[in-house]
């Protein structure tokens, strides 16, 4: 199951997400967690110091490695630099699986410990000195996406996304990768402004969109949220103490989190597993090839100033077996 959660910057995102990571964990779930976020905060979310957060090896410095792998025999890519974020599987392509070891995960990813559980973590990277003035900082999630595009995952395994802050997530189309969004918003109207944004932009995609209240302390809080975001509104969390020794660097054992937020996150865990049977593979192979189009389109017609994207067959992108086989797959 692939899970993101997204929220206005200060929400409490990175904090949220790394309570389900750890949540998962402790039943003993497989788990890959993910930090595609342009702050880089969940390692230290999971308990890594900042030695050991800095240590993490970054995905976008990865990419040609990345790439090299995930193309396998495919012979619609010629090479690796040919590959772009949104390329997706075809006939000969390699995929990447939740449990199994492979060079992608041997480059990108590091196992953390959470209480005698482990994860795998995967970074992005930061935005560094050398991006300033030539990069954007998509140039790093990419790594995320094509990952996303070539990852085959079922019941019982989870990949946790924290994501860019904001509605940023629209500018790729790795926001429909997910079988669920959590947006976490605070009681507040710049928090729930981000998720009329959100609900706005991704109510074309069939994205099954749910809210985390955060920070609610009474009934007033509540209500407000209630009221403003309706049926999507699918838990609230208040103070925990045990949050606020684990942003002191001093975090006790989760089995010591507080009763009210460990049924918080048995209830996004149940609204996770209730998705997998929701899943629409044709739909996210369709939407895959859509968001590869539109690259290939923008890409092509800076170059030519011809709509190369209206020329292409979606199958000649796939491969026409593998259409069905990716749908089939994801």
């Amino acid at each position: 199951m692939k899970i993101a959660f997204v929220g206005k910057g200060g929400s409490g995102k990175t904090t949220l997400s790394s309570l389900f990571i750890r949540h998962l964990a402790a039943t003993g779930a497989p788990v890959i967690a993910v930090d595609a976020d342009i702050n880089q905060h969940l390692g230290p979310a999971l308990g890594l110091d900042e030695a050991e957060a800095a240590a993490l090896p970054a995905m976008g410095e990865r990419l040609p490695l990345i790439k090299e792998y995930l193309r396998g025999g495919n012979p619609r890519i010629a090479s690796a630099e040919t590959m772009i974020k949104t390329t997706p599987p075809g006939e000969g392509s390699r995929l990447l699986r939740v449990r199994e070891d492979n060079p992608v995960y041997d480059a990108c990813a590091r196992p953390v410990e959470l209480d005698g559980d482990v994860v795998r973590l995967m970074v992005t990277g930061p935005f560094t000195d050398a991006d300033l003035g030539v990069a954007c900082y998509h140039s790093k999630t990419g790594a995320v996406e094509l990952c996303l595009n070539h990852l085959v995952d079922g019941a019982g395994e989870y990949v946790v996304v924290d994501m860019t802050a904001g509605s940023d997530s629209f500018a790729s189309g790795m926001f429909t990768r997910f079988d669920i969004t959590f947006l976490v918003a605070e009681p507040t109207r710049k928090g729930v402004s981000v998720y009329r944004q959100y609900k706005e932009y991704a109510r074309d995609f069939g994205i099954t969109l749910k809210v985390v209240g955060n920070k609610v302390q009474g009934r007033d809080d509540l209500d407000f949220l209630r009221a403003e975001v309706g049926d999507d509104l699918l838990v609230t969390v208040g103070h925990s103490d045990w949050v606020r020794a684990l942003e002191k660097g001093r975090p006790p054992r989760f089995a010591l989190l507080e009763d009210v937020n460990r049924r918080a996150l048995h209830q996004l865990r149940t609204a996770v597993d209730t998705t997998y049977e929701l899943r629409d593979p044709e739909r996210y192979t369709r939407q895959m090839v859509h968001f590869h189009l539109k690259n290939a389109q923008s890409w092509g017609n800076e170059r030519t100033g011809a709509d190369l994207a209206a020329q292409i067959d979606p199958s000649f992108v796939l491969g026409e077996s593998a259409v069905a086989s990716a749908a089939a797959t994801a």
